[in-house]
């Protein structure tokens, strides 16, 4: 029989099922309000959704050196869902790309707040030889959320409410996230005492050199790892109806979903870096896919196997974090990793918006690809001697 997890990974897991349906509510239908309503191209949502990834980056840093200085995870992790909660929704409002940027801006800075203090609290409840399916199975929560919350807009949108009055009504999901995570996530109040010299340290003191190399390979992937928008706005410009694009997405976060929990369990059998690994060479196929595909319905394939990357790194990308950080440091460990990821964000999601624009989809998505593999050569960098 296999070992049971804490109830405290499944309350978190709720919670980000429940902000996830309300973020997914809106994020797939962005690319479509940006271009058909407020007409914005695709540079405009590089900039966006880049912007809004890397301001949150600094703030997953700053909040895990913060969390381990607290020896705390939860007052961070209530204060970031309840500020994207509450500006979320405010999108509903917007009549300019600029006012757009600010509202996702804030909403990730909520993120920002929780994410490092999160994955600590997931890393502090689950042994770690089981590191890899507690995130997986959180991760597949997650992705639940995420299948819910476009099911909701397509079916808003079925009944003949516009897109303002579903942004509108994404605060409810959210609403409820809020008080799960406040009545039902616990944390030990207890932790193992942690030298003041070790806890006040410098990030950059705490690094060794395997988790060096895996944040460089991460990067690397990150700088090819443009925004999921920009494969929605591949579906549009194929000319599929904007209705499809919720259901897609929707479809996208089952295959994350359903195959998650035991893609866990597999980096936790065979190791992260193997399953990273095979997550990072998926991805780059299916990119490679993107850029040779004609056809609305064959991008639209693609579209939703994609979601198997996001499987297979989702468990083993966190847990190799955990394996790399020492436990009184691991807040700060994760901050830095999301760090990292959101600082190429900009960059990246500008020169895929550019590529995009200027040169076509197929050399965008064939430089995402590129890139991909080229950090997949880097990952030997984080084994220890």
């Amino acid at each position: 029989m296999k070992p049971r997890l804490p109830s405290a990974i499944y309350a978190i897991g709720a919670t980000s099922l429940l902000n996830d349906a309300s973020s997914e509510m809106i994020f797939p239908l962005l690319p479509v309000f940006l271009s058909s309503v407020l007409g914005a191209g695709a540079a405009t949502l590089g900039v966006i959704e880049g912007t809004a990834d890397a301001a949150a980056s600094l703030l997953k840093l700053a909040s895990g050196a913060l969390s381990d200085r607290m020896g705390r995870r939860k007052p961070l992790v209530v204060g970031g869902y309840a500020l994207a909660s509450l500006v979320r929704p405010l999108i509903a409002f917007a009549h300019t790309a600029g006012t757009v940027l600010a509202i996702r801006v804030t909403d990730r800075v909520g993120k920002g707040l929780r994410a490092s203090p999160r994955d600590a609290l997931i890393a502090d409840a689950a042994p770690r030889e089981l590191h890899g399916r507690a995130f997986g199975v959180h991760e597949a929560m997650d992705h639940a959320g995420a299948v819910v919350g476009p099911l909701l807009a397509y079916l808003l949108l079925a009944v003949g409410l516009g897109l303002r009055s579903v942004f509108l009504l994404s605060a409810l999901p959210a609403a409820v996230a809020c008080l799960v995570v406040v009545v039902f996530v616990r944390e030990a109040r207890s932790r193992p005492s942690q030298p003041v010299a070790a806890v006040a340290a410098p990030a950059v003191a705490i690094l060794s050199r395997p988790f060096l190399g895996y944040l460089l390979a991460t990067i690397l992937f990150a700088l090819g790892n443009s925004s999921d928008a920009f494969l929605l706005l591949r579906v549009h410009d194929a000319g599929l109806p904007a209705q499809a694009a919720p259901l897609l997405w929707a479809l996208h976060h089952v295959v994350k979903s359903t195959t998650s929990a035991k893609a866990g369990e597999l980096a936790d059998r065979l190791g992260r870096r193997r399953a990273l690994a095979a997550g990072w060479i998926t991805y780059a196929a299916i990119y490679a896919g993107f850029a040779f595909a004609r056809s609305g319905w064959a991008i639209a394939s693609l579209f939703v196997v994609y979601g198997l990357h996001f499987a297979l790194v989702g468990g083993a990308q966190k847990a190799l974090v955990a394996d790399l950080v020492p436990a009184e440091a691991r807040a700060r460990g994760f901050g830095l990793y999301h760090m990292c990821v959101g600082l190429a964000a900009l960059p990246a999601s500008l020169l895929f918006g550019l590529l995009y624009q200027r040169l076509g989809a197929a050399t965008a998505f064939l430089t995402g690809a590129g890139l991909a593999l080229s950090a997949v050569v880097l990952l030997p960098l984080s084994r220890k001697e």
